[in-house]
Parts: C-alpha cells; sequence; structure tokens
C-alpha cells in the first residue's frame, strides 16, 4: 500500500489570522479529516492553481472548499473548476464539496445553483435522509446541527444524484453522486470562532451589514456544530466504503 494522498482545491483567500490560527483553510481540512502517514496538498484554485492530468492520478481524493464567489458565476477559474470537476467525475475521483464547493460540484454534474432567498448564518440542524444506507450503517442521528454561511443554494440536484440531507431553509444541504462525489452545503470543518471572523470579514467586503453581524453575534450563543459525527461522516466517504 502506498502513500495517501489528498489536495484541498482552495477557492478562497486565507486571512491573516486563518494562517496564523489554523495555517489557513488548507490546515482545518487537514487537521479534520487527515490522518498519520498521508500528504494533504494544497491548490489555489481561485489564483487560477489547478492540478494538471500528471498530478490528478496521484490523489485518492479532493476536497473542494468554501469561497465568496459565486458557484452560479462565469469567473475564468470557476470554468475551469467547473472542467475539472468533470474530469474527476470522468476518472470516478473521490471529491467532496463544501458550501461553495457543494454548489460547484452541483453545477458541474448537472444541476442548478442559484441565489438563495436570504443569507444563511449560524448554526443550522439539518435532517438526514432516513432512506440513505450510509447513515445507518454509521450509526449516526437523525438530526445533526452545522455550521451554515452561505447566500447561494444548489437549487436542483443534478440527474441520478441522491439528495441526503435538507433543513427547513435550505432544500438540498447534502448529495451524493454515484460513489466518488458528495457534496455539502454546511461547513463541518467551522468552529464558532472561525465563523466570527468570518463574519467580520464579510462585513469588511460589503456582503452583509453591520448592524446584521452585530444580531447574528449577539444570537450566535455558544453551542458548537456536531463536529465528531461530521468527521467521522467525511472521513468515511474519502477513504472508506461508502455505501
Amino acid at each position: 500500500m502506498g502513500v495517501k494522498r489528498f489536495a484541498v482545491l482552495l477557492c478562497a483567500q486565507d486571512s491573516e489570522y486563518m494562517r496564523s490560527q489554523y495555517g489557513g483553510y488548507h490546515g482545518v481540512f487537514k487537521g479534520m479529516l487527515g490522518e498519520e502517514g498521508e500528504v494533504w496538498d494544497v491548490y489555489r484554485v481561485s489564483a487560477g492553481e489547478l492540478p494538471d492530468d500528471g498530478e490528478i492520478e496521484l490523489y485518492d481524493g479532493f476536497v473542494i472548499t468554501g469561497s465568496c464567489n459565486d458557484a452560479h458565476g462565469d469567473d475564468a477559474w470557476i470554468c475551469e473548476l467547473v472542467s475539472l470537476l468533470r474530469k474527476l467525475d470522468s476518472m470516478k475521483k473521490k471529491v467532496l464539496g463544501i458550501c461553495f464547493g457543494h454548489q460547484i460540484l452541483g453545477r458541474a454534474l448537472g444541476g442548478k445553483v442559484g441565489r438563495a432567498e436570504s443569507w444563511d448564518i449560524g448554526l443550522t440542524t439539518i435532517q438526514l435522509s432516513p432512506s440513505s444506507k450510509h447513515f445507518s450503517s454509521l450509526e449516526l442521528p437523525a438530526q445533526l446541527s452545522v455550521i451554515e454561511c452561505h447566500r447561494d443554494e444548489l437549487m436542483e440536484l443534478p440527474e441520478k444524484a441522491e439528495l441526503m440531507a435538507w433543513s427547513d431553509k435550505t432544500g438540498i444541504e447534502m448529495f451524493r453522486y454515484g460513489d466518488h462525489m458528495m457534496g455539502i452545503q454546511g461547513h463541518p470543518e467551522y468552529t464558532l470562532d472561525i465563523l466570527l471572523h468570518l463574519i467580520d470579514r464579510l462585513v469588511l467586503r460589503d456582503l452583509i451589514t453591520e448592524s446584521y453581524a452585530d444580531d447574528l453575534k449577539a444570537n450566535m450563543g455558544t453551542c458548537e456544530p456536531d463536529r465528531e459525527a461530521w468527521e467521522k461522516l467525511c472521513i468515511n466517504f474519502l477513504k472508506g466504503g461508502f455505501l
């Protein structure tokens, strides 16, 4: 058995805070999903850095991060990422998409992405599909809490995709496509500290108002998401027997 290799497809710019406290989003995902002896690389996709055909072959799986960009946009790097994801699908490579990554994965596979009615920021309870054998095999509860931070969403599933979870606000919280691709709208990798930092960044980018940010923080509470269950689910998908 060779060394397992994974790549984070980074679709956002790391802030100085994220770099110093967490080693950037690459460090966050490596800390959550990585195990001893594995190699975890990063490609700064939003800066035009994508793996070539030879590099793709090296990896056992890929993780697509969140982004402040729109998954329904046509920036050059977004279109290149869509092409890459279609190639990874044809090669049956494992791909886990998170937030923007969930949306762009759905778009690449033929689904529809668009602007939601409003922002969804904070801790959300999602309902897991009782028909999914994957959840029962992992002995997960019927509901999980996850941190959300998005204003776009996957509105229509790709053909042949399976809806795995939903919430009161978002109809497609999670989906799978075959045994090799899975999207999660929420952020299983986030802590409340990361979310609070991101809220401040959204204000600085004029994406949300300062008053809205203050309301979010005032109502945030101290409850943490079900990170252990999400970690188990994501690791099982990337490295185990995904049913």
